[in-house]
């Protein structure tokens, strides 16, 4: 009987480490370059959509007017929410707790901003604008320097 289980829990842990390989992901962009080339023409689309700029001559409204145009607001936070999944592959990771931390919520802030084009809500999307902000600011206070230095040699 003693045997017999054996067997089997063994044969059980076999099968469970023999699932598939992860995908062979091959990252071609360092961070520096990722956020030059993809997360900051993103962002400030998602910026540039939403709130006022008040000037002597009157104020602008930045909300988009027409349907492409929310369509647009809409694909740049997919590409912002989708960016934070990016930061998370190695060898881009810094860390697994912060770093992951900050990128999760990139993706988090990314996907509401889609809702909130999505619902043509202005509000919102400058409420996700912000959010999205302060994301990349505390990220960027804690490695950027680093990311600098390193990705510089």
């Amino acid at each position: 009987m003693r045997i017999t289980t054996l067997v089997l829990l063994v044969g059980f842990v076999a099968g469970c480490s023999s699932g598939p390989q992860p995908p062979p992901f091959k990252p071609l962009l360092d961070t520096k370059t990722l956020m030059e080339t993809v997360i900051d023409p993103a962002t400030d689309v998602v910026w540039g959509s939403a709130g006022q700029i008040i000037t002597a001559a009157g104020t602008e409204d930045l909300r988009p007017t027409t349907e492409e145009g929310w369509a647009n607001v809409r694909n740049h936070a997919a590409i912002v929410a989708e960016a934070g999944n990016l930061l998370m592959m190695v060898p881009r990771a810094k860390d697994g707790d912060e770093w992951m931390r900050l990128s999760q919520a990139m993706v988090d802030t990314g996907a509401s901003a889609m809702r909130a084009a999505e619902a043509k809500d202005a509000d919102q999307l400058f409420q996700a604008g912000a959010d999205i902000y302060s994301v990349c600011s505390n990220c960027h206070v804690k490695y950027l320097p680093a990311i600098v230095a390193a990705e510089a040699k």
